[in-house]
């Protein structure tokens, strides 16, 4: 019979609570109030454009593309860039600048101080602030493989994923009391002592980043960014997963520029409960964040990928049949199982992609990835405006979800229809590809 230290000493060691890991916890919380003081600011700065500076709808449409255009812009040199720096100093210092970006507009929206506010001070910040967080947010996704051990990451993605919808639930309201109690540009100091929490969290993580690999003399950036962009599209199953996020982003940001005009058009939704109708799918994203570690065990990490897609998505197709009344309800579901179903499978992808991607080419694969699927967003909506007005909001509505469907085809007809988890893929390596 063999002797229990012995026993004890194959056992594998049991995994410690997230809740119990300092270094985790001192990241989530700082991204909470971060992404609640975000999305505070995605609601303040057109305010303040309309309420202060009386700019015209084509300026208020310039000024929110502002914010996205980095991700074009910047996105893949951020990711060779990333690659090269200590990620957690790099994100510190992204929140420091942005810290200063922001609370920039409160103050100088005060004209006892000497200052005033321009429209192409909104416009600058809002281009300086959206590239700096198109570096934090590579440099995040591949910071978190450096913080948590492998088999921590799904858990540590799925309670990020769940603050993160928790976010975009919380901060229309909060923002619009704030808003009403201080004024918008005041609002923004919110946002801007939001980053300085985040700051100081990342300034508590004690764990040390790994040495960085040293690159080879007189490599240039774009030979670094063409080896992220190789290893995405040689990858098999990672070249699915682009293709269907990236068919997915396209078809729901489609969908995404007609919902308040079916809302408010087509189901003649009173002004007044137009913020509970869209607060139910932040809500969807809440619970598909908690349930999504729950759901990859029952259904296995691998298979989860597609069954999230063309299996949980199946309610969303309720939406378009919504109807005037009590036909809100479909929609409400709809758009509550849309949301729920896209966290779970973010979870998923995230959490194999980073699993997959060796060390020293996280933050290029995140950039190479998100500059594609979320290329395809801004074309998306774009294309779901003029069929809207061409073919009807409702039809519109119909081909959005339809084609956010399929895109789950993608991932179905990939190794990971045969597998139930990851751990039993080959983990492709960009030299082996």
């Amino acid at each position: 019979m063999a002797d229990i230290d012995e026993v004890l000493a194959s056992s594998p060691p049991l995994r410690k609570s997230l809740w119990r890991n300092r270094d985790f916890m001192f990241l989530w919380i700082g991204q909470s109030v971060s992404e609640v003081g975000s999305g505070i600011t995605q609601l303040a700065i057109p305010l303040i454009a309309v309420l202060l500076l009386n700019v015209s709808t084509l300026e208020i449409g310039m000024l929110n593309a502002m914010t996205t255009l980095p991700f074009l812009l910047v996105a893949l040199p951020a990711g060779a860039i990333v690659d090269r720096r200590a990620k957690r100093w790099l994100m510190l210092w992204c929140d420091v600048g942005r810290l200063i970006l922001i609370g920039s507009i409160p103050l100088a929206a005060l004209p006892s101080l000497g200052f005033h506010l321009t429209y192409a001070h909104l416009m600058i910040v809002a281009l300086l602030s959206g590239t700096l967080t198109v570096f934090f947010d590579v440099a995040y996704q591949s910071y978190l493989p450096i913080l948590l051990d492998r088999d921590d990451l799904r858990e540590g993605n799925s309670k990020l994923g769940t603050t993160s919808s928790f976010a975009h639930l919380a901060a229309p309201p909060l923002g619009g009391g704030l808003i009403a109690v201080l004024g918008a540009a005041w609002t923004l100091a919110v946002d801007s002592l939001s980053y300085a929490v985040s700051a100081l969290s990342l300034f508590s993580i004690r764990k040390p980043e790994p040495a960085l690999e040293r690159r080879p003399a007189g490599q240039r950036m774009r030979h670094e960014i063409a080896e992220g962009l190789r290893f995405v599209y040689r990858h098999p199953i990672l070249r699915k997963i682009v293709a269907c996020t990236g068919t997915s982003n396209f078809f729901t940001s489609m969908g995404f520029a007609m919902e308040t005009v079916f809302v408010i058009r087509v189901l003649h939704v009173a002004p007044g409960l137009i913020g509970l109708v869209f607060a139910v799918m932040g809500a969807g994203g809440m619970v598909g964040g908690i349930f999504a570690g729950r759901l990859s065990n029952r259904f296995g990490t691998a298979r989860i990928i597609w069954l999230s897609v063309l299996v949980f998505q199946l309610p969303m197709f309720l939406a378009p049949l919504a109807t005037p009344g009590w036909g809100v309800l479909l929609f409400m579901v709809g758009s509550f199982f849309l949301v729920a179903s896209g966290v779970v499978y973010n979870v998923a992808q995230v959490t194999y992609r980073q699993a997959i991607t060796p060390p020293e080419l996280l933050g290029r694969m995140t950039a190479s990835v998100r500059f594609i699927v979320w290329g395809t967003m801004p074309l998306g909506a774009a294309i779901g405006g003029v069929l809207g007005s061409q073919v009807g909001i409702r039809e519109t509505l119909w081909i959005a979800m339809i084609g956010a469907w399929s895109a789950g085809l993608w991932v179905f007809f990939s190794p990971l229809r045969r597998t139930r988890d990851i751990e039993a893929l080959k983990e492709y390596r960009a030299n082996k590809l």
